[in-house]
């Protein structure tokens, strides 16, 4: 929201959490293009901003639904106008009466199981409240975490548990997290279309055996942006693409000019002695994520850049508490002269999900790297 005031970086109370709008629009166009180009739907994640002015904006350029990592994300874009929704997480029991409240709401609630006994507990659920869910199965297409492999027997038999009442197959997802571990642009091409073959395959199947299989969802940034060909799907799904991070620019499908979120920090102090530089960004602001410690280049706990959003090179953000970044410098550097205390860095994150999760807000920067009068608020918790 705009509060009409135009404003410096140094006005802002740090850390702080800052986007780049310019950087953000050319994201969304391109993934928005890439969608359309490949022929199917842009589902986008939006546990990555949890914004709904984001979410808003992403539908008017032609994203179709939203999937949430929480039923608090449903909530809160149920609530700002986004009704097709896809809960992308295998859904515990606990939360099925959750579920039931945002679709009598009236928001179109897909749930996922990857069970007969989770289908069982959907079914049975829905039966007993005169509700009939849409459930979709995941499935496993890269061993990485949750789903049912595309040959798995069982598939079948989820499906069948659905069929009794209280329950409908929507159709199939599947997310190729594995990705993140790869870099080859041709190693990343044959990642997206394993995951692609995979869930096609699974709906195959199902229909096969007199399932209706309408839907088949797959998706995660890295094979949205190598894919092919999505022959036989229906939905493309991705999150970080909006912001980048450290983590994408490692695998190589985004470059350091469409890194879009940066937290602001101060230098707070110093260790000279040890060249140390300390910030008030610590892991909470941050987070823990190292995500880029296995690949080509360890940002440590990321990317420390001036305001203007130039990489330092003789710093290295290797150690964090929970309030102070710890960041190092070459051991020739002066580094009270350099970094004085109250100037002001900026940090690219690691994994931009979960370094914003921290933070109630964004303030947005245009094209010069100067403060818009506006922030967006974003969602907490769960």
């Amino acid at each position: 929201m705009a509060d009409g005031t135009l404003r410096s970086l140094d006005t802002l109370e740090t850390p702080a959490l800052l986007v780049e709008r310019a950087r953000l629009e050319r994201n969304l166009a391109r993934m928005q293009a890439r969608a359309e180009a490949l022929g199917v739907r842009l589902r986008p994640h939006v546990k990555t901003h949890k914004s709904v002015a984001l979410g808003q904006r992403q539908a008017e350029l032609g994203a179709r639904g939203i999937t949430v990592s929480t039923l608090a994300e449903a909530d809160h874009f149920s609530a700002g106008g986004a009704h097709d929704v896809l809960y992308a997480a295998c859904i515990a029991p606990n939360k099925l009466p959750h579920a039931l409240r945002l679709r009598r709401a009236g928001c179109a609630l897909v749930v996922v199981v990857d069970s007969v006994a989770a289908a069982h507990h959907v079914a049975e659920f829905g039966r007993s409240q005169d509700e009939r869910f849409a459930v979709a199965i995941e499935i496993d297409t890269d061993d990485h975490r949750a789903g049912l492999a595309p040959d798995a027997c069982e598939l079948t038999e989820v499906a069948a548990a659905l069929a009794g009442g209280g329950a409908e197959l929507w159709g199939v997802m599947t997310h190729a997290g594995g990705s993140y571990a790869l870099s080859d642009p041709a190693a990343l091409r044959a990642f997206a279309e394993r995951e692609r073959a995979g869930c096609v395959h699974a709906a195959e199947r199902l229909r096969a055996a007199g399932h209706a299989c309408r839907e088949v969802s797959v998706g995660s940034t890295p094979t949205a942006l190598s894919a092919a060909t999505l022959a036989g799907v229906t939905e493309l799904r991705a999150g970080v693409y909006v912001f980048q991070d450290l983590v994408m620019l490692g695998i190589g499908v985004c470059t350091r000019e469409e890194l879009a979120l940066s937290v602001l920090t101060s230098v707070t102090g110093h260790q000279r002695a040890k060249g140390w530089v300390l910030v008030d960004a610590g892991w909470l602001a941050m987070s823990r994520d190292r995500g880029t410690a296995g690949q080509t280049h360890d940002h440590g706990y990321g990317a420390v850049a001036t305001l203007d959003g130039r990489f330092l090179a003789e710093l290295a953000f290797r150690d964090a508490n929970q309030e102070h970044g710890i960041l190092l410098a070459e051991p020739s550097l002066d580094v009270a002269a350099r970094f004085p205390v109250g100037t002001q860095l900026r940090i690219f994150p690691n994994h931009a999900c979960a370094t914003a999760a921290a933070f109630p807000r964004y303030h947005v920067l245009d094209e010069h790297g100067e403060l818009l009068p506006e922030t967006w608020d974003r969602l907490h918790g769960w």
